[in-house]
Parts: structure tokens; sequence; C-alpha cells
């Protein structure tokens, strides 16, 4: 069987071709052009990075692609959907505030910033496919109605999954509010009475009849009833509504791939990993530890799963920055990413996206200067 291509290019610059054109000139290398943009809604799906942050992709990358895709004729737009948890990303407008705080913009990039599931996490798409553990997926809706996904990815550590990269960009990154639900859960959202009101925003939000209040007018909801949609956690305006986050890790990761599965299946795709910044946890913390590598460079392919591997190992292969969280481990195991976080087990949503033919672990590099 053909290995799968995986493009290559390092962070050295010149004054006649510096990191941007280097950008550009890896993704026509690697293909990008091949695909039939004329006319076409592009959702470009990338992590706007939460305020306070700041090893998030700069925008200046996104707008390399956002020009490639427009000069093809295709409709581009940058998207991303809420979060679970209750940041500055939890619903469409602070999630806008919190992009345009990071510089992406629609002034400065030429496209539109749309969060795919709505101004509540609930404006999403149901596709069924009949996974082990996922039935129906359900994808912010935006995603979903475009025709191409490309997806631009901060490759780093991530403390539920090892690392973040395409894979987990897409699949839990697409996922609406309840499809979040579903992948952190196996359970229901609960409520914290210390910041509960009373206010019943919550019950009015309720399809389903499962938010109750007690005698001191705390809301409860019953497990029994309740569906797991996260529609709640998007209602209360107190964050009294929390996820349990109580799913087992390597179930998780199985989850993230079908999730990825769902968005890729039955149209074009292509990705692009720049390992810079490669710090132990996830954009969406409010705040970024010491990167545990030196920056490496970028990387892009049509396959998410040769492009996820082929970084894992370059990133293995790093030396690791001393005075980094890796830096300070009495013992690493030689595996960077479990020995940041040896609890979690990556190679899970990397094998089932292989299992599920997203791609495969067998890559071959091809460098470019």
């Amino acid at each position: 069987m053909q290995k799968s291509k995986v493009y290559f290019t390092n962070l050295r610059a010149t004054p006649s071709l510096n990191l941007l054109q280097k950008l550009e000139n890896l993704v026509v290398k690697a293909g990008i052009e091949q695909i039939d943009f004329n006319k076409k809604f592009t959702a470009i799906k990338l992590h706007f990075g939460e305020p306070g942050n700041i090893a998030y992709l700069r925008p200046n990358y996104s707008k390399v692609i956002v020009d490639i895709v427009k000069n093809s004729g295709g409709k581009p737009f940058l998207t991303d959907c809420n979060t679970l948890y209750t940041g500055r990303r939890k619903d469409a407008l602070e999630h806008m505030d919190a992009a345009y705080e990071n510089g992406y913009n629609p002034f400065a990039l030429g496209c539109h910033i749309i969060i795919a599931d709505g101004i509540k996490g609930t404006d999403e798409a149901y596709v069924p496919i009949n996974c082990e553990f996922v039935k129906e997926a359900k994808i912010g809706r935006a995603i979903m109605d475009a025709d191409i996904i490309i997806s631009l990815n901060h490759f780093k550590g991530h403390e539920l999954t090892g690392f973040g990269g395409a894979i987990k960009n897409i699949g839990m990154g697409a996922g609406s509010r309840a499809g979040k639900m579903e992948m952190h859960n196996s359970g229901k959202p609960s409520v914290r009475d210390s910041r509960c009101t009373g206010c019943k925003r919550c019950a009015n939000n309720c399809a389903h009849g499962a938010i109750n209040f007690n005698s001191n007018k705390k809301a409860y909801i019953e497990h029994k009833i309740c569906v797991g949609c996260g529609r709640c956690i998007g209602a209360c305006i107190f964050d009294a509504i929390h996820a349990d986050w109580d799913e087992a890790n390597e179930i998780v990761g199985k989850k993230i791939a079908e999730y990825a599965y769902a968005v890729l299946k039955d149209r074009p795709s292509f990705h692009i990993n720049l390992v810079i910044d490669v710090s132990p946890f996830c954009d969406c913390h409010s705040e970024n530890d010491a990167a545990i590598v030196p920056d490496i460079g970028m990387f892009a392919s049509f396959d998410p799963v040769a492009l996820d591997m082929a970084c894992v190992d370059a990133v293995n292969k790093a030396p690791v920055n001393q005075g980094s969280m890796l830096g300070e481990i009495r013992n690493p195991s030689g595996d960077h990413f479990t020995s940041v976080h040896p609890e979690t087990n990556w190679k899970i949503h990397i094998e089932h996206a292989e299992e599920l033919g997203i791609g495969s672990v067998d890559y071959e590099i091809i460098e470019i200067q």
C-alpha cells in the first residue's frame, strides 16, 4: 500500500523568503490547488485561542490560506464551535470578541468568522455514522454546510489526548455543545448550587422537562430524563451548570476520531499542522506554559492521520527544552507526550481514526525548502 505524502518545511527564513511565503509554497507543493474551490464554501477550521494564551496560531498564517482559496474562486470562512467549559468562548458573541482580541477579524483576514454552532452552541447538524461509540454525531451546522474542510492546527500537547493536532481540532473542535457533551461525558450535566440564582433560564430551555427546583429555589437536573444535549449550559448566564467530564480518556479519544470521521466523510479536505510553541496543554487554557521542545516547522497533507503521526515523530526526535514541564521530569519515557501526560494514550485516537478509514499512519516526508 502506498504511503501517504506529508510535506514539511522548516522555519528558516531569508530576506527573499519569509515564513508566510514558505507556508504558501508548502501547501501549494502539497497539492491544495488540486481541490476545486470554485464557488465552494470552504470552512477553515482552527482554534482562535483563549485570551491570555499566546501560543495560539497568529492570524497571519490563516490569511495565507484564505488568499489561496479566494484566488481559486472559493468562499472561505474561519470557523470554530463554542466550548463546553465556561471560558471566554462559550457563546458566539464572546467567542467572536475573543477572536477579534487575538487578531482574527474580517478586515485583516479578508473573510468572515462564523461560530459554527451558533450563539448558544445549539445550532447543529445531526450526522449519522453508526460507529462504535457515536451513532449520530452533532456537528456545528456551518461546518456541515461547507463544501470543503481545511484544518489549520496548532500542534501541541493536550491533557486529555496526549497531543492536539488535526484529528483533535476537527473531531472535538467541530462538535456542537451537545457533541462535546457526548465526547467528554458518560453522564449528564450537573448544577452548582452556590452559583444558581433560580432564574429558570435553564428550565425554559430544556425540551425534555428534566430541570426542576428544590425548596431553596435551586435548580437540579433529573438525569433519568436528561438527554445530555447541553442546552442548559449555554442558557445559564451564571455558569452554574457544568459538565461532569467523566468519560474514560480512551473512549474520549475514540469518540473524537468518530466525530472527525463525521466531519470529513464525503467531501474534500486538506490539513496543515504548525509545530511551533509546543506547549504541554491545550490552547483552551487562558495561559500557556513554556514549550516542551524547540519549534520544528510546518507540515501539510491530504491525510490528517499521517500528518499527525509525522508531527508526533518529529516532536519525539526533538531535544527537550530545559526549564519546561518536560525538562523537569526526572525519568522521561522517551515519548515526549507520554512523559508529560502519562495518564493518557495518544495512540488511541490516531489508531481509531485509521480504523475508520480517515487516513494511514504510514507516511513519507517530502521536504520543501
